[in-house]
Parts: structure tokens; sequence; C-alpha cells
């Protein structure tokens, strides 16, 4: 495995995990509806600063709520998105710095 570290100022990536995340066109639409949370969910209930629930991924997928969570695990463990617990709720957020930190690495790196 390889991790990606440079500077204090930017995250470690584990660029294989990324990769293997990315493989996946369900995970891939996933990150792209958390990009744009208010026009993609616009029906949940709770706040948006939280993140959108996976309840609201499930129904927007189409998808069972078991193969939602191994996408999100695998996102999760890429860290490409942050879980937040709110009560019984879990919201989930990109995390735009990993994501970013990715893409320089890749533009740096090809």
């Amino acid at each position: 495995m390889f991790v990606l570290s440079e500077a204090m100022t930017k995250p470690s990536i584990d660029i294989d995990a990324i990769h293997k995340a990315l493989a996946n066109p369900v995970r891939r639409q996933i990150l792209a509806w958390l990009k744009d949370p208010e026009v993609n969910f616009p029906e949940q209930e709770h706040p948006l600063d939280f993140g959108v629930c996976c309840g609201q991924i499930d129904k927007r997928s189409g998808l069972s709520q078991s193969t939602i969570s191994a996408h999100l695990s695998t996102l999760q463990a890429a860290e490409l998105i942050t879980p937040r617990r709110v009560g019984q709720w879990v919201f989930f957020k990109r995390n735009e710095e990993t994501i970013a930190a990715f893409l320089e690495s890749i533009h740096g790196d090809l």
C-alpha cells in the first residue's frame, strides 16, 4: 500500500484505497450527489450542514440499504466521505480536503 504524505498542511491519502473506491460507478455517483446536496436531497428534513442521511442516499439510489452501506463504508475507508452521528442517524459529507489532495497528486504524478 502506498500512502502519499507531504507537508503537515496536506493530508496523508491512501491512493490505492481511493482508486478502489472510485472504481465503482455507484460510489462515483454518490460522491457526485454529495457534491451538491441541496439539489440532490431537497427532501431531507435535517439540516444539510449535518451531511446527507444514509437513508436519503438509499432512497435516491434505488439500491438496498445493505448495498449502500457497503459503498459508504468503502468511501469512508478511503476517507472520501466523513460520517457524523446524530442520535440514531448517520449523515455523510464529502471530504473535500482528501479529494483535493488526491486530484493534486494525480495531476502531479501523471
